[in-house]
């Protein structure tokens, strides 16, 4: 136990000894940030018709807005979810359709269904979940669908944006030198032009 204190004591002593430079308590760095406008890629123009382009192309054809926006990564997450609200509906249909089938039969006489030793209440209760279970999956689908319409009508909404250094919200990190700690901060800038 002595050991373990010993070890601290000595890894907290080093790293002050590491930490505490005559050269960083004197000289004080500003770092100017230059900005410039890369001509390579052209700035585009404001096109006020740009986001409805999107969420009409991204109706017509899930996808296809997030084509126009040019964020092709996004198509494959928009097909997986539409896709797995199809599958688990067709599943939860075929599901439907046997608990319904057997309990007809069982109505009408037949003990022979594929599940014995189940009863009748029991697979009135499955067709209800399965009921349920389906109309989840509409749900999902008919979801992934308009969250990809709103997606692509705010995709190209934010790509219009423009970015400027106007205003900026930068971490700030000082030393204070009359009482030897760090100072933390956040700065908020403005410019008017």
């Amino acid at each position: 136990m002595k050991s373990n204190f010993l070890y601290i004591f000595f890894l907290i002593f080093a790293t002050s000894l590491f930490a505490q430079t005559t050269d960083s308590l004197v000289v004080k760095k500003e770092e100017k940030v230059i900005v410039v406008n890369d001509s390579i890629l052209p700035k585009e123009d404001y096109n006020p018709l740009a986001p409805a382009k999107a969420a009409f192309y991204s109706a017509v054809l899930p996808g296809l807005g997030q084509v126009y926006n040019k964020k092709y990564w996004k198509i494959p997450i928009i097909y997986a979810g539409m896709a797995a609200g199809v599958y688990f509906y067709k599943q939860q249909d075929d599901d439907y359709e046997r608990f319904r089938n057997a309990y007809k039969r069982r109505l009408a006489g037949y003990t022979d269904d594929e599940f014995q030793g189940i009863s009748d209440d029991r697979l009135v209760n499955a067709q209800k979940s399965a009921q349920k279970n389906k109309s989840i999956s509409v749900i999902v689908t008919i979801a992934f669908y308009l969250l990809n319409v709103v997606d692509a009508n705010v995709d190209a909404h934010l790509r219009q944006y423009e970015v400027s250094e106007d205003l900026s919200l930068q971490p700030n990190f000082d030393y204070n030198q009359f009482n030897a700690k760090p100072q933390y901060g956040m700065s908020l800038t403005y410019r008017f032009k």
